[in-house]
């Protein structure tokens, strides 16, 4: 038994259009269906739904996610690639953080500046 696609789109975090298009466009098997015609998505359904959405929250293109649908699909002959796209990505991702890391720093500077010339400030005001 399975969940409705609006029940997916709960759980997931995706919208139902954004199911269907991750089903058009390959980054999803074609969701079984019901007898009245209703997608019906399982629980391996749902895992792969929060791995895509994971991939993509870190950044990773649509057009990289589907090839790696479709290399999972192919089975575990591509795991070495699956591996080698999937450590690129991490590289990318850390190189982000890193990015981010000073980047935050300097906003960190950046107040405390502010803190500390509104302390003064106010001091010479009293």
């Amino acid at each position: 038994m399975g969940i409705t696609i609006q029940e997916a789109s709960r759980n997931s975090g995706l919208s139902a259009h954004t199911l269907r298009y991750y089903e058009r466009i390959g980054l999803i098997h074609p969701v079984e269906r019901s007898v009245s015609g209703h997608r019906v998505y399982t629980e391996p359904d749902l895992d792969w739904l929060v791995f895509l959405t994971r991939l993509r929250s870190t950044g990773m293109p649509i057009a990289d996610m589907c090839h790696y649908a479709e290399l999972r699909r192919r089975g575990p002959e591509t795991f070495a690639e699956r591996r080698r796209i999937l450590a690129d990505h991490r590289e990318r991702v850390r190189g982000r953080i890193t990015r981010l890391t000073e980047d935050l720093g300097v906003l960190d500077t950046k107040i405390e500046m502010y803190d500390t010339s509104e302390t003064h400030d106010t001091r010479e005001q009293s």
